[in-house]
């Protein structure tokens, strides 16, 4: 064989082996781009998937309108400053009596926990709660009673669980409850309201507009006996179920609270017990939305159960 008809075999057969290579080099890409889309659509399904669960979550439960437009006379960050202080300067003085739960203590644990569960849920009903340096602190005290100051202060008193003998279901009622008075900015509105008619219309228009709230309003109330009408009473109870179920509580939980509630009694001295509307009303409200929140609650439960198998 001469030198030409031998350079043009090698020069074919390496043509074929690069031909090869090439083929291998493209299908490996073929294969890596296959196996990255479907990867991708993988992730996206999953992605659609997480965000109709939260689709669904959202078109079912307590639907609220806009909160009262009074309330925005009264400066929020001012309100929620003269609530951490009245609430300080609560727990220093339960402290000194000896009378401030520690959170060592397994009931303030139990509530830790419930709030906990809650809490992540209040940003449906107020975007502001991010923000809020939430706390929730027990007291010892005969008192059957709990209350949220604005900023997310709770606190609980014993004698509220002692009356009650609550299962955790019933506390999560009452604290979602009384979450949902700080969230619709309850308190806030009350003030405009009943301070406002003090004041001169004409006045009112040039302080607000100059936007010296202080010296209009009187911020430092004390918000710890702040009275709610009888439409934010009915509102808390059902914002207030709502965040519980959302949370894994059994939202039927609020009828058999109420009923227990008016087994107290009016002579039970309990200022839970003397809000209005009635407790049997209150538990018949509560009975008619519960097709609205049941399904957040089972949703969870699903979800909890679909957990613990993995």
């Amino acid at each position: 064989m001469n030198y030409w008809k031998q350079t043009g075999i090698a020069l074919v057969t390496a043509s074929m082996l690069v031909f090869s290579a090439g083929c291998e080099t493209t299908g490996g890409a073929k294969d890596d781009s296959a196996s990255t889309q479907k990867s991708d659509k993988a992730s996206k399904k999953a992605a659609d998937k997480k965000a109709a669960e939260a689709r669904n979550q959202d078109a079912v439960g307590i639907e609220v309108g806009e909160m009262s437009s009074i309330r925005t006379m009264v400066p929020a960050e001012e309100l929620n400053a003269s609530a951490n202080q009245q609430y300080q300067a609560l727990l220093k003085e339960m402290k000194a009596k000896g009378a401030l739960v520690p959170a060592s203590n397994a009931q303030a644990k139990r509530l830790n926990t419930i709030a906990k569960r809650i809490i992540p849920f209040a940003t449906r009903f107020n975007p502001e709660a991010a923000k809020w340096k939430w706390e929730i602190n027990l007291i010892r005290s005969s008192e059957v009673n709990a209350f949220c100051m604005p900023g997310g202060k709770i606190a609980f008193y014993t004698g509220l669980n002692d009356a009650l003998k609550a299962t955790d279901a019933e506390l999560a009622m009452v604290m979602g409850h009384e979450i949902a008075h700080a969230l619709r900015e309850h308190s806030r509105a009350q003030i405009a309201k009943s301070q406002a008619t003090s004041v001169g219309a004409s006045l009112l228009g040039q302080v607000v507009g100059k936007g010296q709230y202080a010296k209009v309003f009187d911020i430092a109330n004390d918000l710890l006996n702040l009275k709610f009408s009888r439409d934010d009473e009915s509102e808390a109870d059902l914002v207030g179920l709502d965040l519980a179920a959302r949370a894994g509580y059994d939202p039927r939980a609020g009828i058999s609270l109420w009923n227990k509630m008016a087994a107290l009694g009016s002579g039970s001295q309990a200022p839970w017990f003397s809000t209005h509307p009635s407790s049997s009303t209150r538990a018949e409200e509560i009975e008619a939305n519960l097709p609205k929140v049941l399904p957040l609650y089972e949703a969870t439960q699903k979800k909890s159960a679909t957990t613990k198998k993995k």
